[in-house]
């Protein structure tokens, strides 16, 4: 199987939800979780959260169902500087239901596409899914 075969569709609403998440004025931490529609076979929104720690993030997240994140994380710097890089989570745990693991991955690359987000984060643990994860991601 190519990883760019695209199984589930990226409903309007779900593009329109992604580009005002992505373009809203941030203050702080906030998250779009994204879920499988299995019937419909389409992404929808599960939930959006704002004003979030990466703790909060981690205990709404469901522990034996995929998901994906679009998660923009309020990173202070060293220098004082606060920027809010986006993120985009892929979160499989591994005692998941094979057929929507394979419907996850499978849609992964057109959802990660249709965001347009490059920093792309696998996370298979619920308990690895911490702040200290994320800024060695960052770079931080």
């Amino acid at each position: 199987m190519s990883g760019n075969v695209n199984i589930c569709s990226v409903t309007d609403n779900v593009k329109k939800a992604i580009k005002e998440f992505r373009f809203q004025k941030m203050q702080d931490t906030a998250a779009l979780i994204l879920k499988v529609d299995r019937e419909k076979q389409e992404i929808i929104v599960d939930e959006e959260l704002e004003k979030i720690s990466v703790d909060d993030l981690q205990e709404s997240l469901p522990s034996h169902q995929p998901r994906y994140v679009i998660l923009s994380y309020r990173q202070v710097h060293n220098d004082g500087r606060i920027s809010f890089p986006l993120c985009f989570i892929f979160y499989t745990p591994r005692d998941s239901h094979a057929e929507l693991q394979m419907m996850y991955a499978g849609s992964k690359i057109s959802l990660q596409n249709e965001a347009g987000l490059t920093r792309s984060y696998e996370i298979r643990e619920l308990e690895d899914l911490t702040e200290e994860w994320l800024l060695e991601k960052l770079g931080h």
